[in-house]
């Protein structure tokens, strides 16, 4: 292993420690665990919006378009339960990678589950390509939890996602973290959702509708998940 490598790794399995000591230190284990669903985020008003940072090539030189819009079309919005949620769309080219993330700061340690209401829409080329990231408080700022969203849904309907928060995959600068270890879910800083049209070799009109983000527990599990079988894959 790298020198540098291997000081992150440090860096990493120290800070684990010593949060989780401090914890039992303050007794924290000793309270009933909140079960309930917690809501990270909602896409439902422009102000929701304006907490999300966004990005892709084309801040870099690259050719890709991205938007982020607050979408009110009712044929877009039927069946999602609310009349205006976001829509992340744009044209994906050559090797781009846009994003959107959000800074939450929440505590999911009682949650099992990541759970996303999604639209899937744009070219059916990319529904393979979309990535969803978790940043959390840790001591190296380039680490990422990633896992790739997979649909079920193929006419542009609204679905549920539910992914395993213990089947996120540890990255950096975009490589697989060779020494996986486990997500501190107690500081939660950002989610986000990526396109990486390069790992597909497709290109396209994209577009994603975004109602909400959850932490639930298997009881709110309305199917059941599609997780990541080859780690390899999470990159």
């Amino acid at each position: 292993m790298a020198l540098s490598n291997l000081s992150a790794y440090l860096n990493r399995s120290t800070k684990y420690v010593l949060d989780n000591t401090a914890k039992i230190l303050r007794m924290e284990g000793a309270k009933e665990p909140l079960r309930a669903p917690m809501k990270l985020t909602t896409f439902h008003t422009r102000e929701d919006l304006q907490q999300f940072a966004t990005g892709c090539d084309a801040d870099i030189g690259g050719t890709s378009t991205m938007h982020l819009d607050l979408d009110e079309c009712p044929e877009r919005n039927k069946g999602s339960g609310s009349p205006a949620t976001a829509r992340f769309w744009g044209e994906m080219r050559l090797d781009p990678r846009p994003s959107l993330f959000g800074e939450i700061c929440d505590d999911v340690s009682n949650h099992q589950f990541l759970a996303l209401r999604l639209r899937l829409g744009g070219d059916p080329r990319l529904r393979n390509s979309y990535f969803v990231n978790i940043q959390t408080d840790g001591p190296v700022t380039t680490d990422l939890w990633q896992h790739r969203l997979y649909f079920k849904r193929n006419d542009g309907g609204w679905e549920d996602i539910f992914i395993p928060f213990d089947n996120f995959i540890l990255t950096n600068t975009g490589e697989l973290v060779q020494h996986q270890i486990t997500m501190f879910r107690e500081r939660v800083r950002t989610v986000g959702i990526s396109l990486l049209g390069g790992n597909s070799g497709a290109s396209g009109p994209y577009d994603l509708g975004i109602h909400s983000i959850r932490a639930v527990n298997e009881e709110d599990v309305t199917k059941p998940p599609i997780v990541e079988r080859d780690p390899s894959h999470g990159v």
